[in-house]
């Protein structure tokens, strides 16, 4: 008898390049040893330079999508990416309120590293009152989080009080990313549910073949839950793959490149846990 494999969901929109979004979260799924399935929310011409068009999949198509994986699939823990506008990011929390996906996984993508918008304005109210409170963990990284929260960064003072206030907007468990601070080490600040909180510190790869390391690091955390393990645990062993799958880099595009998405990881790839810092 063949046992059941863990099944996640992806909904997001996809990525030409395979970089990020889609293609990230199902390689990324892939490598952590579980299914993947995918509800498309848009459709973007991209490359490792930028963005150059995105086309939006009607909101019944996407309704249908996710009553389709819903209707057949078990699925265990599913992220957001990648969701456009207000009309979307609607339908995906009405949608979703109707299965039974367990562990939720919110990554408010906002920018592209190519610097376009993929959240239209008026959509970032939808995502704070209509998202925030389903989630079980929301993954912004700074300029994202400086938007939920309508607080600048530029302290682990600050970054803490962010968290807090985004908190308090209905999150449960908050990971904020520090990848887009200066310095050699990068410092990722987890708070939970209960109050407690703690650090994670690795050391910044100077490289520009980060692409996608949002979309990769959410998809981890997706996986690892699905898998069964407790939700720091699962933030750790995120961290410490996403780390890998930039340190052993590939070549690929003439801009901001793709991570390694097979990369193995390895004792040196694992982040300090810190309580304070």
């Amino acid at each position: 008898m063949i046992n059941e494999t863990p099944q996640v969901l992806t909904i997001a929109g996809t990525d030409s390049s395979g970089g990020a979004g889609i293609s990230a979260d199902l390689k990324t799924f892939a490598a952590q040893g579980v299914y993947g399935a995918n509800v498309i929310v848009s459709v973007t011409a991209q490359n490792t330079i930028g963005v150059q068009q995105v086309q939006m999949i009607p909101a019944n198509m996407v309704t249908n999508q996710i009553e389709s994986v819903g209707t057949d699939l078990k699925i265990r823990a599913f992220k957001t990416g990648m969701l456009g506008d207000a009309v979307t990011v609607q339908t995906v929390a009405d949608a979703i309120k109707k299965q039974q996906f367990g562990d939720f996984i919110l990554d408010p993508v906002m920018i592209a590293k190519g610097g376009a918008r993929l959240l239209a304005e008026e959509a970032i109210d939808a995502v704070k009152k209509e998202l925030l409170p389903l989630a079980t963990l929301v993954t912004p990284n700074i300029p994202e989080a400086e938007v939920l929260s309508g607080r600048t960064i530029s302290t682990h003072e600050d970054v803490q009080k962010v968290a807090q206030t985004i908190q308090k907007l209905g999150a449960k468990n908050i990971l904020l990313k520090g990848g887009h601070a200066e310095g050699q080490a990068v410092y990722d600040y987890v708070l939970l549910e209960d109050g407690t909180h703690f650090w994670l510190k690795s050391m910044r790869v100077n490289t520009v073949r980060t692409h996608g390391t949002g979309d990769t690091i959410s998809a981890a955390i997706t996986a690892q839950l699905a898998l069964g393990k407790a939700l720091k645990t699962a933030i750790i062993l995120a961290k410490s793959y996403v780390d890998a799958t930039i340190r052993e880099g590939i070549s690929v595009g003439h801009g901001h490149g793709p991570l390694n998405h097979l990369a193995m990881v390895k004792p040196l790839n694992s982040p300090e846990v810190l309580d304070d810092i």
